[in-house]
């Protein structure tokens, strides 16, 4: 039973909070149509390689925007306004996202009182950097720098390193995910909309959570500590004769399986029984663990501590990744109508109705305003004569 798929998102996005969200709206089989202005569009869509060999399809901009319609509009004309209200009654839309700066809400039109005017019941969501009162801009180096994430990432007597993948941007989208969720159970209850805002930095801030009590509440310092963990110990990444590993011991049961192991005897001593003397000689004690992975290959170790049920795994590639039986059986595929071209999607955090479905294919990323003719024309009335006037006074 596909729940979602009467829902409509009309989202006013770029870069990638906005279109990792709907891009999971998508995934669960609503229809999603993101709007771009008609002459600067979404500057993701010029990122990465040209794989298509045509403007604004640019392999980044790819990886997200599967699932989706696209339309053009120039919001700050008068017309262009006047068609998005248009859109907004004419499709009915159930959920209306921006992150444009706060600034811009009236002078676009795209107000939650602009918009509850047209359709009452609609749900509003917008994200900006640092919340409704502020027009600072953000990207997410910004933001994982002045929210502590960079302050807790790399080496403990190395730089403070970004995170691998844009947390900022996905994990607000992952709120805003549960947001929307809980005003349209609230929508189904009492019939009413929702005017939602929600901050990059307020979410990025929320992930900080032993770090914020600790240090508040007990005056503890809590910086980067590179692959080891604060309070566990051993936990880190050990080398291994074709590579490396990486080893979480998370109590006192799992250590004793560990050094009763023959090739670990060694380290069985009384000093290491709690996990807080293991803390307290963690340098020490992982060059010794060193010295003995480093004697057998990544295979043997993974072999022995998943007997022993104690967690371990080797440090995977992205290939490696694409290649876990895991995540195969869970990739995203869409492919072009036009040229052919067929990419892989990341898996979702969980498989949908709709995903299944549809056997885990999407629509693949629209082209610029390639729904123009279809929703402006056929859904909203609009006849080729006007759609032509409109695009040659840049209104679509």
């Amino acid at each position: 039973m596909e729940l979602f798929k009467d829902l409509t998102v009309l989202s006013l996005e770029q870069a990638t909070v906005l279109p990792y969200l709907t891009f999971r709206l998508a995934q669960d089989g609503m229809n999603v149509i993101r709007l771009e202005h008609p002459v600067y569009g979404d500057p993701n869509r010029m990122i990465g390689d040209n794989v298509l060999s045509e403007e604004r399809m640019n392999a980044y901009f790819l990886c997200i925007n599967a699932g989706k319609k696209a339309l053009t509009l120039n919001l700050a004309e008068e017309k262009g306004q006047e068609i998005f209200r248009k859109l907004i009654a004419g499709l009915k839309v159930d959920i209306f996202a921006t992150n444009q700066l706060p600034r811009n809400y009236e002078k676009l039109g795209i107000s939650y009182e602009a918009l509850k005017a047209v359709k009452p019941d609609i749900i509003w969501l917008g994200v900006t950097g640092f919340g409704p009162d502020s027009n600072e801009a953000a990207y997410d180096p910004i933001l994982q720098a002045r929210s502590g994430l960079m302050e807790l990432t790399g080496e403990a007597d190395g730089d403070p390193q970004v995170l691998g993948i844009p947390l900022p941007d996905m994990g607000t989208s992952e709120h805003a995910y549960g947001l929307l969720m809980k005003a349209l159970y609230k929508r189904q209850l009492t019939g009413d909309g929702s005017c939602i805002n929600l901050a990059m930095f307020e979410s990025s801030v929320s992930w900080l959570t032993v770090p914020i009590t600790l240090t508040d509440s007990f005056g503890k310092t809590i910086s980067r500590r590179g692959n080891t963990h604060e309070f566990f110990c051993p936990v880190s990444v050990y080398q291994t004769r074709n590579g490396y590993v990486y080893l979480a011991v998370g109590n006192d049961r799992q250590w004793k399986t560990m050094v009763s192991q023959e090739i670990f005897t060694s380290l069985d001593r009384p000093e290491y029984q709690k996990n807080a003397g293991r803390i307290a000689d963690v340098h020490n004690l992982n060059a010794a663990i060193n010295e003995i992975t480093r004697n057998y290959t990544s295979e043997a170790l993974i072999e022995l501590f998943t007997s022993i049920t104690v967690p371990i795994s080797k440090i995977q590639t992205v290939p490696e990744v694409i290649a876990d039986p895991l995540v195969e059986k869970r990739l995203l595929h869409a492919q072009d109508p036009v040229s052919g071209t067929r990419i892989t999607l990341a898996p979702p955090p969980n498989m949908t109705p709709f995903l299944e479905a549809s056997q885990r294919k999407m629509t693949f990323p629209p082209r610029f305003g390639e729904s123009n003719e279809k929703i402006y024309g056929r859904q909203l009335g609009y006849s080729a004569d006007e759609l032509a006037g409109l695009k040659e006074k840049g209104v679509i």
